[in-house]
């Protein structure tokens, strides 16, 4: 699923325009993007949670050279599926 068909189902739900979804949905990744950037924790009930963790220093392998490289320090954003998810993970495995 990308962008576009995100925009595609909020104007099937809802009836707006084109344009409007469009906006709508910019809006709330835009949101999300900035929250993400000051470091808040983000939770979307039934679905999952968002949130930046550091991330360490460490030294990982060039894969095809074998050369050692220094990974800086930096953050990454973790996702942590909500129950809702879990759910149809285990009932989708299940047939």
């Amino acid at each position: 699923m990308i962008k576009q068909d995100i925009v595609h189902h909020v104007i099937e739900r809802t009836g707006l325009p084109r344009a409007k979804a469009e906006a709508a949905v910019d809006t709330v990744f835009e949101g999300l993007k900035q929250a993400l950037a000051a470091g808040d924790r983000i939770e979307l009930r039934g679905f999952g949670v968002f949130s930046v963790r550091p991330r360490k220093t460490g030294i990982g392998r060039n894969p095809r050279t074998g050369t050692e490289v220094s990974i800086a320090p930096g953050k990454a954003v973790r996702f942590k599926p909500g129950k809702e998810l879990h759910a149809l993970d285990s009932s989708s495995s299940q047939g």
